[in-house]
């Protein structure tokens, strides 16, 4: 292995620039073709996309540079227990097709937060869009960073320099406008992944001998040990804490996301919204058997030598781009290819972030304070909030620079946050009983208690016997002078049991609740968010199910009940489901008032928030 700096060539920027060029035209194309279209166009495409384009830009954004970089990096650590995700993006997709989606759709709202006015109150729904601004940004910052350490890794190119270049560049592609193009461009991106993907493994496994070769390696280095049943829910990937703490987590992202409901109700209709959730878990099992395999040919063309520990990369995360330069710095244009594929998938998440965070910002925001806006100052304003977000998401990425491997930072963030907003939309959704003081306390306690453990894990590290890495060796390292005698031919050990001693931290805190799976983050705000909220509503006065409107609860019972008529108008818990789904024409959408908020002023009509929603024609039109 030569331990020579690879640089980008000449055919490398032309291949980069090649794909950018495409992405960012399709952009151009669509802002210049929907410039005259009214505000909402913009914001949700005119509710005619279909399924196929949706379905690659969902699985674009949620699986970009995090994953191109990161998901390897931890299967060459930790093992090939990262494939156990597929399970929970399977619980999570069906939750969301059947569970929220109906609702959101159906609604003709916008923003999801709108959602919040309409079953608890005004206050609900700007507390949880706030911290949905917060989450986002947060999570965007992320995102910036990844494709930054990745050129900073193969050009040399300054990482802050590259933080920057990336954020300006994101930001004026998120302000060419239109979430037409946001998901034209996420569908090009997402073949650009896969092609990525592909030439890795294809040159990796011929390199290491094979795939025979890759599997014998693996296993030898105890990669392969993907299903351990240990309930523990201390230790950081087991199958328990994927499967279930992985499905709080991406259930977050997804169930009550804004930036994937708005493109799910961006579909002509209902069916292709589901089918277009339906196809996005093939594209996210797909970039997920490709990111696994990937990590395991690079333990395996590394097993004599990690990188790492020899001191040749300064993060984890930047392990995957230093193997590409590796296997393909000799084809000209392969390693651009690859830039392009991380970078690509960045411009799509931050594309819909940013997208997402104007469109909240002027429905929940900008939209209630100031009537009658013309649709041009609308666009004016919208594209002004994508300049403004695209300067704070650039910012963070500065910040993520600190946070420690990029996929835990990511799913760390989301979980935080994720979980108490899921809690509240399910609080909502499934329990007719609750109130608005029961929804506004659960959020507050779910967000104190998911930063606190989150926080506390930030700053106090889970000791290795919990995240268990597994051993790495430089046996094979060329000689280095440089290192002391002691660091030549030697083995990175999986974890030293001392660091289990509680004094490692100083407090027994540290080393249990500090040190949970940061998968649970996410169940654990659910959990608390529901227990108090259900709690306070009880102490405050339940709301009376008959007066809820049915179109804002999903009767889950009917899945389970559906032969017995008894059992599943008891699961109704007395809401009339057999009332239309939505009165529209009914400005009173809550049975509760919120703390010091007078419900005799309150005139929301959702015919007024809302954009013309084709969910409420018959399917089976064109």
């Amino acid at each position: 292995m030569d331990n020579t700096l690879r640089t980008f060539q000449a055919w490398d920027y032309v291949v980069f620039s090649c794909l950018f060029v495409v992405s960012s035209g399709i952009g151009i194309f669509f802002a210049v073709k929907e410039r005259k279209a009214p505000s909402k166009e913009f914001l949700v495409g005119g509710r005619q996309m279909t399924c196929v384009p949706v379905a690659l830009s969902l699985t674009a954004s949620f699986m970009s540079a995090v994953t191109v970089l990161g998901a390897p990096s931890d299967v060459y650590r930790f093992g090939a227990s990262f494939l156990i995700f597929g399970v929970a993006y399977t619980f999570v997709v069906i939750s969301t097709a059947e569970l929220f989606l109906p609702i959101f759709y159906r609604s003709g709202i916008t923003s999801t937060y709108e959602y919040l006015e309409l079953r608890f109150c005004k206050l609900v729904r700007i507390a949880a869009t706030i911290i949905y601004m917060i989450q986002t940004i947060l999570y965007t910052g992320v995102v910036v960073y990844a494709p930054a350490l990745a050129l900073n890794q193969v050009t040399g190119f300054s990482l802050w320099g590259s933080i920057f270049a990336t954020g300006i560049v994101c930001t004026f592609y998120c302000t060419l406008g239109g979430l037409k193009a946001v998901v034209w461009s996420d569908a090009f991106q997402m073949v650009v992944m896969v092609v990525g993907f592909l030439t890795v493994l294809v040159q990796g496994t011929t390199q290491t001998g094979g795939v025979r070769a890759v599997w014998e390696t693996a296993q030898r280095g105890d990669r392969l040990d993907v299903f351990d049943f240990d309930p523990d829910p201390l230790r950081r990937h087991t199958f328990w804490t994927i499967s279930i703490g992985g499905t709080f987590t991406w259930l977050g992202i997804y169930g009550v996301n804004q930036s994937t409901i708005q493109r799910c109700i961006s579909c002509r209709t209902e069916t292709h919204a589901r089918l277009a959730l339906y196809f996005n878990l093939l594209g996210l099992l797909v970039i997920l058997v490709c990111a696994v395999f990937s990590g395991l040919i690079m333990y395996a063309y590394f097993e004599n030598c990690d990188p790492w520990t020899e001191g040749l990369v300064q993060a984890p995360d930047q392990l995957m781009p230093y193997f590409v330069m590796e296997i393909l710095g000799a084809y000209p244009g392969l390693p651009g290819l690859f830039v392009a594929c991380a970078f690509s998938g960045t411009l799509s998440t931050v594309a819909a972030s940013i997208n997402a965070l104007a469109t909240v910002t002027y429905e929940d925001f900008v939209s209630q304070c100031c009537e009658n806006i013309s649709n041009q100052t609308a666009a004016w304003i919208s594209k002004g909030l994508c300049i403004v977000f695209g300067v704070c998401c650039t910012s963070m990425a500065i910040a993520a620079s600190y946070m420690g491997g990029i996929v835990q930072a990511a799913l760390s963030i989301h979980g935080m946050c994720g979980g108490p907003m899921l809690g509240l939309f399910s609080l909502g959704i499934l329990f007719p009983c609750a109130n608005s003081k029961g929804a506004v306390g659960g959020l507050m306690l779910g967000i104190a208690v998911s930063f606190w453990v989150g926080i506390g894990a930030f700053l106090y590290p889970a000791s290795d016997l919990h995240t268990h890495p597994l051993a790495l060796s430089v046996q094979g390292c060329p000689v280095n002078t440089s290192l002391p005698p002691a660091h030549i031919n030697a083995t990175m050990e999986p974890f030293i049991s001392s660091s289990a001693s509680p004094a490692a931290h100083g407090s027994a805190l540290a080393e249990t609740w500090y040190s949970m799976s940061y998968l649970y983050y996410s169940a654990v705000g659910f959990v608390s968010t529901i227990v108090a909220g259900l709690i306070i509503t009880f102490l405050t006065g339940s709301s009376n199910p008959r007066e809820v409107r049915p179109g804002l609860i999903r009767p889950v019972g009917d899945l389970f009940c559906f032969c017995s008529e008894r059992l599943r108008r008891q699961c109704w818990c007395g809401v009339d489901h057999e009332q239309d789904k939505l009165d529209l024409g009914n400005a009173d959408m809550t049975d509760d008032k919120c703390p010091d908020y007078d419900s005799s002023v309150k005139t929301f009509n959702i015919q007024d928030a809302a954009y013309t929603n084709s969910g409420f024609v018959k399917d089976a039109q064109a």
